[in-house]
C-alpha cells in the first residue's frame, strides 16, 4: 500500500480508545476518514463531532463500503461476521489492523516499540516526553493520554522515527496475532512478562511465547532491551546472536526515598528530584534512558527532560492531597501491576496507612482460574479491598464470584469484599484518613463513581 494512494479510509469499530484517536490523526494529515460502530463513549463521542467523524448512528451499515474506499482498519471487538467486514471482503477491499496500518505508514521510519505485560506505557510515555521537550520530530501510538499530547496517535511523512506502545493482545478478530508481532521492530523493548490476558492465552507459557516471538523478531543491528531481573524475560531474551544484535539489560535506577520524594542519583548531573515513584517507575525510566540512548540523546538532557514529567494518565494519576493524605488512581489490574504499584505508594509514604481498592473488571481478573495469579498483591496495603460489579460478571457470563474465593485467592483473610460500589464509596468516606493514603487500581471506573466528588470528600472529611 503506497502512502501516498490513500484518500478514503473507514474504521470498522471506529469509537475505540485507539481507533478514534487513529481516526483523529488521519483526518488531521487531510485524509477522508469514515467509520462505524455499535457504541461510542466519552471521551471519543465528544472528540469525534467536534471533527466532523462521529457517525451519524451508532450501529453497522455496508452501504458505506464501496469500491471508493482505499483501505478499511478493522478494530479489536467487531466480529468476525461484521457486515461491514463482509461487505468489504466481497468488494476484496484493502482490510488492516491496528498494527498493520501503523506498520504501513511508518515502514520508511525507525519503529521503536515498547513491550511487556506491566509498564509499556509508562516508558513510552517518558520517551515521547523527553523527544518532545528536546524538540525532536517523532511520530508515535500509545495506549494512554499523555499530558502535553492531543492524540495518542500521531503519523507524520517526514518524522524519521515512530514510538510504539507494543500490546501483546489481539490485532483483530481475523488473523488472532498479538499486536506487536505485526509493527517490525528495530529497536524492542521488554519490561517485565507477568501472565495475562487468560481468554486468549490459556496458560503461562503460551503466553510467554509470544514474547519470545517478539525478541526474536528482532532484526540484524537491531536491539534488545529489556529488564535483566525478570525471570520470564530472561526465558526469552536470552542473547542468541550476540555479533548481529545488540542486547542490554536494565534494573532499577539508583535513587534515595526522602520525606516522599524520589531522588535520582546520577553520574555526571549528580542528584535529580524527580516526580515519579515506586521501584518499578525506576525501572521504567532505565528503560526509556536506553531507547533514548540509542537514538542519540546524552544523558544530561534525558534527566533534565525527566524533571518535567508528571507520568501517563491512571498511571498513579494523584487525583488530590492534604498535608496527611494523597489519593492515587490507578490503571493497575493485572497481578504484577497491582503489587507493584501498592507496593510502590507503600514505600513512598511508609509512616503512612495505605487503603488499597483494587476492582476486578476484566475477563482475567474475574477467572476463578486466574484470580490465584493475586495471591500477596495486595499485602503491603494496611487496609485491601476488592471491588466488583455482579452484572459485570453476568455480561462476561462467568461464574460469580464469592467473598470466600476471593479471600482464599488473594491470601488475606483480611480482605474487605465489595459488590455494591454505594456502599463501598460510604466505606471511604467514614474512614479515619488522618495520616492515610488511598490508592484506587482499575481498568474500569467502580460503576461510575465520581472520582472527583469522592476526592474532594474524602479530603475534606
Amino acid at each position: 500500500m503506497e502512502k501516498k494512494e490513500l484518500q478514503r479510509i473507514h474504521l470498522i469499530a471506529i469509537g475505540g480508545s485507539i481507533m478514534h484517536n487513529l481516526a483523529l490523526a488521519l483526518h488531521d494529515k487531510g485524509l477522508h476518514v469514515t467509520g462505524s460502530d455499535d457504541e461510542i463513549f466519552e471521551p471519543a463521542k465528544s472528540r469525534l463531532a467536534a471533527a466532523g467523524l462521529l457517525p451519524a448512528q451508532e450501529g453497522w451499515f455496508p452501504e458505506k463500503l464501496d469500491k471508493t474506499i482505499d483501505a478499511v482498519i478493522l478494530g479489536m471487538h467487531a466480529r468476525p461476521d461484521n457486515p461491514e467486514l463482509l461487505k468489504a471482503q466481497e468488494l476484496g477491499l484493502p482490510i488492516y489492523s491496528f498494527p498493520e496500518f501503523i506498520y504501513e505508514q511508518s515502514k520508511d521510519k525507525q519503529r521503536i516499540v515498547i513491550g511487556g505485560s506491566h509498564g509499556k506505557t509508562s516508558i513510552t510515555s517518558i520517551i515521547m516526553h523527553v523527544l518532545k521537550t528536546l524538540g525532536r520530530k517523532f511520530d508515535y501510538a500509545v495506549g494512554a493520554q499523555i499530558e502535553g499530547f492531543d492524540r495518542m496517535v500521531k503519523l507524520t511523512d517526514d518524522a524519521p522515527i515512530i514510538i510504539i506502545e507494543g500490546d501483546e493482545y489481539l490485532s483483530d478478530p481475523i488473523k488472532l496475532v498479538p499486536k506487536f508481532h505485526l509493527y517490525h521492530h528495530h529497536i524492542a523493548v521488554i519490561s517485565g512478562i507477568s501472565w495475562d490476558h487468560i481468554n486468549v492465552f490459556p496458560d503461562p507459557e503460551m503466553y510467554r511465547d509470544q514474547f519470545r516471538i517478539f525478541a526474536e523478531m528482532t532484526p540484524k543491528a537491531g536491539t534488545l532491551i529489556y529488564t535483566k531481573d525478570d525471570e520470564q524475560v530472561q526465558l526469552v531474551a536470552v542473547p542468541r546472536n550476540p555479533a548481529d544484535i545488540n542486547y542490554i539489560g536494565y534494573g532499577v535506577h539508583e535513587h534515595t526515598i526522602k520525606e516522599g520524594k524520589t531522588i535520582l542519583h546520577t553520574k555526571k548531573d549528580g542528584d535529580i528530584e524527580i516526580q515519579l515513584f515506586g521501584e518499578h517507575n525506576l525501572r521504567n525510566i532505565n528503560a526509556a534512558k536506553e531507547v533514548c540512548k540509542k537514538i542519540g540523546i546524552k544523558a544530561h538532557d534525558f534527566y533534565q527532560a525527566l524533571k518535567t514529567f508528571k507520568g501517563a494518565a491512571k498511571r498513579l494519576e494523584k487525583l488530590g492531597e492534604t498535608d496527611t493524605t494523597v489519593i492515587f488512581r490507578d490503571f493497575a489490574h493485572a497481578p504484577s501491576k497491582v503489587k507493584a504499584t501498592t507496593e510502590a505508594v507503600k514505600a513512598q509514604y511508609p509512616q503512612r496507612k495505605l487503603v488499597a481498592a483494587l476492582e476486578l473488571h476484566t475477563f482475567s481478573s474475574l477467572n476463578k482460574d486466574f484470580i490465584p495469579q493475586y495471591a500477596g498483591a495486595l499485602d503491603k496495603a494496611d487496609e485491601a479491598i476488592v471491588y466488583f460489579n455482579p452484572k459485570t460478571i453476568e455480561h462476561k457470563r462467568m461464574q460469580m464470584l464469592t467473598e470466600e474465593e476471593l479471600k482464599a485467592a488473594f491470601k488475606n483473610p483480611n480482605l474487605k469484599v465489595y459488590t455494591d460500589s454505594e456502599a463501598l464509596q460510604q466505606h471511604l468516606l467514614n474512614y479515619n484518613w488522618q495520616n492515610a493514603n488511598l490508592l484506587l487500581m482499575s481498568s474500569g471506573n467502580y460503576n461510575n463513581i465520581n472520582m472527583e466528588a469522592l476526592t474532594k470528600a474524602v479530603l475534606n472529611a
